[in-house]
């Protein structure tokens, strides 16, 4: 078997998750997150359509992040993402931290908008 090592250039790929919180490069962020190959920080969770629409032009899917289950988002949420030329993929919160690592190390044009797990 042949093993490849995995290379992400300058993007920082999600590390872990966990009960409320998210962790890239070392760093922790609590509650809902917006992450970008070249930055991460805080989400105004699925009320906030802004901080995704700034990416448009940057990126091409939006990975949503739905919690511990899957859920659809808010049809205005889907309707402005589509609108703005920015494809949503909603998913479990974990799935979507394995995705975007994955087209991360792509190089693929993503982002990932998560609501973490819950406590529980």
């Amino acid at each position: 078997m042949r093993l490849t090592e995995v290379s992400y250039g300058s993007a920082r790929p999600i590390e872990g998750y966990g009960p409320g919180f998210f962790r890239l490069d070392g760093h922790v962020l609590r509650g809902p997150c917006l992450i970008t190959p070249w930055d991460a920080g805080p989400w105004g969770g699925l009320e906030d359509s802004a901080a995704p629409l700034a990416l448009a032009g940057q990126i091409d899917v939006l990975l949503l992040g739905m919690g511990a289950a899957l859920a659809y988002p808010p049809r205005a949420l889907r309707e402005a993402l589509e609108e703005a030329g920015i494809g949503i993929e909603p998913m479990t919160s974990p799935s979507a931290c394995r995705t975007y690592n994955v087209l991360l190390s792509e190089g693929r044009r993503i982002a990932a908008a998560l609501i973490p797990v819950d406590a529980g």
